[in-house]
């Protein structure tokens, strides 16, 4: 059973300001003749990260919801230039919307397990796919969701 991370999006306040954000950087490195790899730098290493990278995603909590994730693609643990240990979180460039759910602020990133991640939403199909980012997080907020 996979094991997921989640983590607060700081800076964004929509899953489309998250999608921009990663579009921007890749247009970026295109111009200047780079790859692109999204990746998301943290302080702590994940000690668990075999279950991780067993289709494990990283979940983002955005304006106090956790709202959408990305598969996590692998965990680079590596030395900073002040001498602090970090890691990179390498993540698949397409964000996954999911059913929304109130999350408290947190520092770092925590562990989530499987059974209690919340589902993906089909966006192609249904009423909710096509609603906005923030009539969702008022309808969970609510309890209607």
């Amino acid at each position: 059973m996979a094991l997921h991370l989640i983590k607060l999006c700081v800076g964004c306040d929509s899953i489309t300001d998250l999608e921009e954000w990663i579009e921007e950087n890749r247009a970026l490195h295109r111009r200047l003749g780079r790859d692109y790899e999204q990746t998301h730098t943290t302080r702590m290493v994940p000690k668990r990260v075999d279950e991780l990278l067993d289709g494990g995603s990283l979940f983002w909590v955005i304006k106090g919801h956790v709202a959408a994730r990305q598969k996590l693609l692998d965990i680079r643990p590596f030395t900073d230039s002040d001498g602090i240990g970090r890691c990179r979180l390498v993540l698949d460039q397409t964000v996954v919307t999911i059913e929304p759910r109130p999350y408290r602020p947190f520092q770092g990133w925590r562990y989530l397990i499987a059974k209690d991640a919340p589902r993906d939403i089909d966006l192609k199909s249904g009423d909710l796919g096509q609603m906005p980012d923030e009539m969702r997080r008022e309808l969970a907020e609510l309890g209607l969701l």
